[in-house]
């Protein structure tokens, strides 16, 4: 065998005995006529030593050796000399004196140290992310994931969950991001899509009597990728039968809380989890995942300025509109790029400007001052709460746009002034979503996804009447102000799913070409069923404490969704194209 133990085996309980390690060449250190190296493999790093007086050979291939060189080392355990122990090791009370030497690779000098965490450019590291995985941190990033899941795994079974594999070669049907597309040979000129997500799928398979399911299963989606999302991810994905939303989410509550709790760095803030309706959500926060580990709620000023002789703030009262606001604690003095970097964040959500009012002493200092009384000034100041140096941020418009707008300045501002309580975690379902929303074309389309299912029979009805007050099952899984995943009690009457589908406006015979397998599985004796399908991703980056998802992925992309390490995506044999009948269409250049 290359090795009797692994690197992280070496003990006080082997002293005496003869081992055969395999491993990396962490360092080296040439003491003349003894030469130590660290050798290392992913269970831990053990000491050897060669004396060039007893081992000569030995002494000699050690000092040729170079960091990252794999070797294969035999020798005796013994104990490490008083004064020389490393405590910082599990190893670190014995060393091997080496007797056999094996150079089973050379290795080229590293592009990076592996020794050392220091900063390294993101792709510089997956391009060889074979060294990178080699580093600590990356490799306890990859521990964690796996421990995470195969917890998981337990959890589900012994709750009487099955594990099922769907497909990946599905029928394209966007309903949220682009499909990643795959040409047919076969069926020339047509194509499969990779999921988004199993979900007509696993609706199908409640249909046909698998009540409990689950897989850790791959998604696609052609949208751009940002700090915590990319063009492929992993979800737990479950459903189960004969359930109501709270069904779920115990279950969910009950798997996250028994994940936090054993691997978590920090503990959770409150079990069981507070509750929040969307509504609720919307009019605090401005935000359906509000981060509660810090305050800054949302306040309503509008009646401080029904009468007001500010025109902007009256006709935006007149018009049905609001004003809206938060405090930002100790800002009174903002910068102007602070100012315009804050209403940039408010236009991007639809808002035509940001009112600030600065308490200095006892005066409000605002560009907007002059035109309010007195007795406005005052109402900021009583309404608000806010306190001398403090910064009131308004923004008038419709209760949508304000709130919304707000709830994205408040969102960088927790970070970016370090208001967030980050010694527990903060776990909230949010739930009752609107079943429906507008389209930017004044159309109808769905809130989360087109089978989620109403919330009452009346709710289904508001759809003829008033569509924007229908309540869903919809609930979402939030942490620290992050959606770990979301779920939804679905459809399981086909009227109730083709109501939803004209909603949108997709005619009947859209509907069953689009989702006719779905469709006609409800026809069936479909059951009562719903479920939830949290990252997995995202899971172990809040676990971690990391804000890059890519780095708990195994082989990431970059943020464009280039794969540095493979050179991705790349051109195809032109053999390939003509047997797929396709050709590649180049686009036109960009002119300046």
């Amino acid at each position: 065998m290359l090795r009797t133990h692994t690197c992280g085996e070496a003990r006080a309980s082997l002293a005496g005995k003869r081992v055969t390690l395999a491993g990396w060449v962490h360092t080296r250190r040439d003491h003349g006529e003894l030469t130590f190296i660290d050798l290392r493999d992913r269970y831990g790093i053990t000491q050897v030593v060669a004396h060039a007086k007893e081992n000569p050979a030995v002494h000699a291939a050690l000092g040729k050796v170079r960091n990252e060189w794999v070797l294969s080392v035999s020798g005796l355990v013994r104990p490490r000399p008083e004064g020389t122990k490393n405590p910082k090791l599990p190893t670190g009370d014995v060393e091997v004196a080496a007797t056999e030497v094996e150079v089973l690779n050379e290795s080229k000098t590293p592009p990076f140290y592996v020794n050392e965490e220091a900063e390294v450019e993101e792709t510089l590291r997956w391009k060889y992310r074979y060294v990178d995985l080699r580093r600590e941190r990356s490799r306890e990033l990859m521990r964690l994931r796996h421990e995470v899941v195969d917890f998981i795994r337990n959890f589900m079974v012994e709750r009487g969950f099955w594990e099922i594999e769907t497909t990946y070669l599905i029928r394209s049907d966007p309903t949220g991001a682009r499909d990643l597309v795959v040409p047919s040979r076969y069926f020339p000129g047509k194509f499969w899509a990779l999921p988004q997500s199993p979900q007509q799928l696993k609706q199908i398979l409640m249909v046909g009597g698998i009540d409990k399911y689950f897989q850790i299963a791959r998604n696609f989606r052609d949208e751009d990728p940002r700090a915590d999302r990319t063009l492929e991810h992993t979800q737990l994905d479950l459903e189960m039968s004969f359930v109501e939303k709270q069904d779920v989410m115990a279950l969910g509550e009950e798997l996250y809380t028994a994940i936090f709790q054993k691997f978590a760095r920090k503990p959770l803030k409150q079990v069981p989890w507070p509750r929040m309706t969307f509504d609720e959500a919307m009019r605090r926060f401005g935000i359906d995942r509000p981060d509660l580990r810090f305050g800054m709620e949302i306040i309503d000023l509008t009646d401080v300025f029904r009468s007001s002789g500010f025109k902007v703030f009256r006709e935006t009262i007149d018009q049905k509109g609001v004003v809206r606001a938060i405090v930002v604690p100790g800002k009174a003095k903002a910068t102007r790029k602070e100012i315009d970097d804050w209403t940039a964040m408010a236009k991007r959500k639809g808002a035509k400007g940001l009112a600030q009012f600065g308490l200095a002493g006892n005066t409000i200092e605002s560009q907007v001052a002059k035109f309010l009384s007195p007795e406005e000034l005052e109402g900021i100041r009583r309404v608000s709460g806010a306190k001398e140096g403090d910064l009131v941020l308004a923004v008038a418009d419709s209760y949508d746009v304000a709130s919304e707008s707000l709830g994205v300045i408040r969102e960088h501002l927790g970070q970016a002034l370090g208001l967030a309580d980050t010694s527990a975690h903060y776990a909230l379902w949010v739930h009752e979503f609107p079943l429906v929303q507008r389209t930017p074309e004044g159309g109808w389309t769905f809130a989360h996804n087109p089978f989620c299912g109403p919330l009452t029979p009346h709710d289904l009805e508001l759809l003829d009447t008033e569509p924007e007050k229908a309540k869903s099952k919809q609930y979402d899984l939030t942490m620290d102000g992050r959606e770990l995943g979301g779920g939804s009690i679905r459809n399981h009457t086909r009227a109730a799913q083709e109501r939803i589908f004209a909603q949108m406006g997709v005619s009947k015979e859209e509907a069953q070409e689009r989702f006719g397998a779905l469709l006609d599985a409800l026809d069936y004796g479909a059951p009562p069923h719903g479920g939830i399908a949290p990252g997995i991703d995202r899971l172990v980056m809040t676990l971690a404490g990391t804000e890059n998802i890519r780095e708990v992925q195994a082989f990431p992309k970059t943020q464009t969704g280039y794969d540095p390490l493979l050179d991705a995506p790349a051109a195809v044999d032109p053999k390939l194209l003509e047997e797929l009948g396709l050709r590649v269409v180049a686009k036109p250049e960009k002119r300046p």
